[in-house]
Formats: C-alpha cells, structure tokens, sequence
C-alpha cells in the first residue's frame, strides 16, 4: 500500500499542520505504508505535474494550514491542476483524507472544501481532521489529541485496505451534469504531457508568442489573397471533398462541419473509403463550424483547416489529434 501526503501550506516552522501530518506518516509507516511527501511550496513551478504523481498510490492525505482565510493557494493550485490534467479513471478509486489545522477561524469550511473538491473530481472522500490550535505544543502536551490523530490514521488504513464503499452523492451529479468539461479530449498521457508543458513558464510564452505571429501571418495571407471563385456551389463542395482525399492507413474518423450560412451540415466518414454527404448534425470524433466562404477557400486551395483554425475563423471541438490529420487526409490545391 502506498500514501501520498500533499501539503499546501507554507512551511513555516510555527504551522502545527506539519506536526500533524509528521505524526500521520509515523503511524503509517508503523504499519508498513510506503509514504511519500509532496511539499508544494519547495517546488511551486511543478504543481501543474504534480496530478501524475497520483498514479502509483492507493490514497492520499491533502493537508492545508488556514492563516486567514481558507485553504491557501498552493493547495488550490494544486486540485485545479487535478481537475484539468489528473487521470480521472485513476482518481475515481483513490481515498482522500483532509487534514486541515487553523490559527484563524476557518478550518472546518476548510475541510469541507478539500472534500467537495475530491468528490467532485470522482475521488473517495473521507471524513478528516480539522482543530484550531494556537500552536503544536498543544498536541504535542495531549495524549487524548495524539490519540486522535492515531485513530484517524489507522481509519485511512483500514478503508483503503479494505476498499470501503461510500454511497454517491449529489456532488457526482454536479460534476456529471452541470459542470461543463473541457472541449479538448485528452488521453492520461497527453495530460500528463500538457502539464509538463504548462508547468515550464518559458515553453509557455514561448507557445504564446509563436500562436500570435501566427494568427497575425495567416490573417496577412487572407487579406491578400485574391477573391474566392464564385462558382463553387453546394455539390461541388462535396466533390472537392472525393477528389482530393488521400487515405491514412489505420487512420478512421468521423467529422461534422456545420456551416451555418448554408444551413447545412457535412458529414465526412474517412477511412479505407469516403463517405461524405450533408446530412443531419450529429457526433463525430471532431465537429466543426465554419462559413461556406472559409470552406470554399479551402478547397480552392487558398486556406488550410489547420490556418483556419488558428486564425480564429473555425471553431472545433473533439479531439484535437484528429482534427490535425484534416489537411494531412484532404490535400486540396490552389488551381488558377
């Protein structure tokens, strides 16, 4: 069995949060858990990849300190990172226990919050430890409180040894059914890739800046370009489509463009075989909207899906990969 302790207070020496977590490691150790502490404000440029870390244990405890108001920064920083790039099937059979200890007011809110956090993310929440103490001296000086601690330890050993069920709750719901997830589909390994990305501050201007010459470029060549032929009608769009496919060995995807203007949608199947023709809107692996102007540019060879894009004048939603491969299976070119 393993525990991952994540604290997300600031370390200071006064914080009795670290005598208690110290204490919760010791008795876990005791009985032969293999811990590992996490200490968020030694490294506070790798929160965004600490979410992988999640993946070799079998609980964790989030330990968070009130100073004045609520759970503090590292600690928040720390499930939004979850949230966005945590392995979710990973998460929804961890066990968390919260461990907050106050010098100010706050610290039962505090706990309640680290385990809607955890139930909302699909985790398994236990009822933690939250006190309001002046300094550690008093734990340290109170068996009945050290007794506690103990006790509330051995209850996270005993539910992840024995793999205890919790009945759902209306937080699941809320995940499931109001909050909106991301458009961008991402497996475990790109997540975890993304958060390595975004974890490196001069990668992610760098990324930036690049995103900005490039939407100012492709905006330049548009306005340049000469005037979309005027004879491309609605079935031509389609046979455009057949001409210039260009099949991917293993490669299958199903793809919506909405084009509103037209008020019709192009349903293209690729794989060993094309299927493309308008029909009713429905699911694909990529969905996209754009005019039939953008899309008659496209076929005439003048713009690409993947400029299009970038430029602001598509918008897509699915897996992005998939999207990419666009201009890779359709190689349209410009004929005068």
């Amino acid at each position: 069995m393993k525990v991952n302790v994540y604290y997300g207070g600031r370390g200071l020496l006064e914080d009795p949060t670290l005598f208690v977590i110290d204490r919760m490691i010791q008795v876990l150790e005791e009985l032969r858990v293999t811990v590992a502490r996490y200490n968020m404000y030694e490294d506070k440029s790798g929160i965004a990849t600490l979410p992988n870390t999640l993946k070799d244990c079998d609980g964790i405890i989030l330990a968070a300190n009130v100073e004045w108001f609520g759970i503090g920064g590292y600690m928040q920083q720390f499930l939004d990172m979850c949230w966005l790039y945590g392995d979710k099937e990973k998460i929804s059979s961890l066990y968390m226990m919260p461990v907050v200890v106050a010098t100010a007011y706050g610290e039962q809110d505090a706990e309640m919050t680290l385990r809607k956090a955890w139930d909302v993310l699909g985790g398994v929440s236990l009822n933690g430890l939250a006190a309001y103490v002046d300094s550690s001296d008093v734990f340290e000086q109170n068996s009945a409180y050290l007794a506690l601690i103990e006790k509330k330890t051995e209850e996270l050993y005993r539910s992840i040894n024995q793999k205890v069920v919790k009945l759902p709750t209306s937080n699941t719901a809320v995940k499931n059914n109001i909050i909106k997830k991301t458009n961008i589909t991402l497996t475990p390994q790109e997540s975890e890739q993304l958060s390595k990305f975004v974890a490196d501050d001069g990668y992610v201007k760098t990324q930036k800046k690049d995103i900005e010459e490039l939407a100012a470029m492709f905006k330049q060549m548009l306005g340049d370009e000469a005037p979309i032929q005027e004879n491309i009608y609605e079935d031509d769009i389609v046979e455009a489509f057949y001409k210039n496919y260009y099949p991917e060995k293993d490669f299958s995807a199903c793809y919506v463009l909405v084009i509103p203007d037209l008020g019709k949608n192009l349903i293209i199947h690729v794989g060993n075989q094309l299927e493309c023709a308008y029909g009713e809107d429905c699911d694909g692996d990529v969905k996209l909207k754009a005019s039939s102007d953008l899309v008659r540019s496209i076929i005439a060879g003048k713009m690409t899906f993947q400029k299009g894009f970038m430029a602001g004048e598509i918008t897509a939603k699915g897996n992005f990969k998939t999207l990419r491969m666009l201009d890779q299976i359709f190689r349209f070119r410009y004929k005068k």
